[in-house]
């Protein structure tokens, strides 16, 4: 059994929070934050039994600010 740390980003969609794993790229949804992110460790466990991710390391998550208008 492997064990890796992901990262869930989380936006409100309509009344519902949707999540999404961008390393990935599964998504799922619940009323709170809570729950769509541990709607997405679900689904993400699911997939991951599935389709194992290949040893490679891990991404790097930064920002970055954009001008426009």
């Amino acid at each position: 059994m492997s064990s890796a740390l992901f990262t869930a980003v989380v936006h409100l969609e309509d009344d519902l929070y949707v999540a999404e794993c961008p390393e990935v790229g599964t998504v799922s949804q619940g009323r709170t934050v809570e729950d769509a992110v541990a709607n997405l460790k679900e689904a993400t466990e699911a997939y991951l039994e599935e389709f194992p991710l290949p040893r490679t390391s891990r991404p790097l998550l930064t920002t970055f600010e954009a001008v426009y208008g």
